[in-house]
């Protein structure tokens, strides 16, 4: 079991308490991403999301944060393209060389397999090129997270972090990997390894979460408002700590 979050303390909270990040990911996936953040947000059902920069719909979503300055949004970093029939490729290069890359010119569906074909210096580089873009539409990103992961593989995460500091903002990290792991596809991540990270980053001061969550999956909880009874035990069964969920509205 981790110690208490010191996060916790420093927003004056005691070592028991349950914090909830409610979190719009893939926004600038597709038109209704857009709308039901830029609904939802205002009303304060969800604080704040991040940008994937590669889509399609990334151009419309950066018009309504230029124009809407006090949107709270990040810079979703993407390295994977996981729908087979609507996909997206790097805001940068597209050469095979940077192994990012499909042959079509996609984005590969699963981390474990960006893992095993990319450059790592060409998906760093891609990350850079994905928070130029939404600098440069003029939107002032309070964070950076990550999609499906990606940024969170060995090879790739010192750099994400650095990411993190040298553009001024905080990065999405979890003091463990358990919940990432049993939610999403990011292949081999070593729990001693990433542990002597995260205390080095907590040395450093960096303000990490301890737990994740996502949007469930559709099933039979969908019937009779079941659902709302899926988010409500949820939120019931959260540990002590900083959670950060998921939503994909």
């Amino acid at each position: 079991m981790t110690s208490p979050n010191p996060l916790l303390a420093q927003l004056g909270y005691p070592p028991d308490a349950r914090l909830v990040i409610f979190h719009a990911d893939d926004v600038g996936m597709c038109h209704g991403s857009n709308r039901a953040f830029l609904d939802l947000q205002p009303a304060g059902i969800v604080r704040t999301g991040s940008i994937m920069a590669p889509c399609p719909w990334a151009p419309e979503i950066l018009t309504a944060c230029r124009e809407q300055p006090a949107l709270d949004v990040g810079v979703h970093l993407t390295l994977n393209s996981e729908w087979s029939t609507y996909q997206w490729g790097p805001v940068g290069s597209r050469d095979q060389a940077t192994g990012l890359v499909d042959p079509l010119g996609y984005f590969w569906h699963r981390p474990p397999q960006t893992q095993a074909a990319m450059n790592p210096a060409a998906a760093v580089a891609e990350f850079r090129a994905q928070i130029e873009m939404v600098s440069a539409a003029g939107v002032d990103f309070t964070h950076i997270d990550t999609h499906m992961g990606a940024a969170l593989l060995p090879e790739l995460f010192p750099a994400y972090v650095e990411l993190g500091l040298e553009y001024g903002v905080p990065v999405l990290i979890l003091r463990t990997l358990d919940d990432y792991v049993r939610s999403l596809d990011i292949g081999s991540v070593s729990a001693s390894e990433w542990a002597d990270f995260v205390a080095g980053l907590e040395a450093r001061g960096m303000a990490l979460v301890d737990h994740f969550r996502i949007t469930p999956g559709y099933g039979p909880q969908d019937q009779e408002g079941g659902r709302a009874i899926l988010y409500e035990t949820i939120l019931r069964e959260l540990p002590p700590g900083v959670t950060y969920f998921s939503l994909h509205p």
